[in-house]
């Protein structure tokens, strides 16, 4: 989902926590561009008020009750398919990661992020980019490749199918660039890369760009590997 609309980009906080959805939005009342438009205290009610609220980016604790982030996630994917759905997590929660992977989440961003780059990770993932932190990106990786039925050598099959330009994209996703990074790096459009990206998905056939990424990890393609 890209965030192509006038107005500021509608964000949904979900955490049991009444404390931690208060510093979230007071993090995010500094950016004029990001409008805090409901809260959520399970994951049950962040479905609910996320398609009624028509929110961009929801910001979703993982360990909620009722209804964790994990299956708000899952729902969330069918009901408002347009909405970036980005996981709070805290280091040693990599199991839950990987299910959050296969919910199509967006990305993750650590409970103790900076406020800039809290602000960053919202902007990004309506941008329709995936939020890949460089400090808990390694650790998922490791994570779901253990997981994974796709090994190297189907990986490496798989790569066969792409191109050599959108195997270079690839390993930039890879690396956690957005598009706009891409295309500064290749000297190419954003539209342009947008449309790599695209048929390197479908290709691949992969639900988002982290997904993406971690193929290219098992395939040996990144840098140092």
């Amino acid at each position: 989902m890209s965030n192509d609309t006038a107005g500021p980009i509608r964000v949904l906080l979900a955490d049991d926590e009444a404390l931690m959805r208060a510093g979230l939005r007071l993090v995010l009342a500094h950016a004029e561009d990001i409008e805090v438009v409901a809260e959520a205290a399970d994951g049950a009610e962040a479905v609910d008020l996320t398609v009624s609220h028509r929110v961009d980016v929801a910001l979703m604790d993982i360990r909620m009750p009722r209804v964790d982030g994990l299956a708000a996630a899952e729902r969330l994917a069918a009901l408002a398919p347009s909405t970036r759905v980005v996981m709070l997590t805290t280091f040693g929660e990599d199991e839950y990661l990987t299910r959050a992977l296969e919910a199509g989440a967006a990305g993750f961003v650590l409970k103790d992020t900076g406020p800039q780059e809290l602000i960053h990770a919202v902007r990004v993932a309506a941008r329709g980019d995936a939020i890949l932190s460089p400090r808990i990106t390694r650790g998922l990786i490791d994570q779901y490749v253990i997981t994974r039925a796709r090994r190297t050598t189907e990986a490496r099959h798989l790569m066969a199918d792409l191109t050599d330009r959108e195997q270079e994209v690839l390993v930039l996703v890879g690396l956690g660039l957005s598009n706009a990074g891409i295309g500064d790096r290749l000297h190419m459009g954003e539209g342009t890369v947008k449309t790599h990206v695209r048929h390197i998905l479908s290709k691949l056939s992969c639900a988002n760009r982290v997904q993406a990424a971690i193929l290219a990890h098992e395939a040996g393609l990144l840098p140092g590997e």
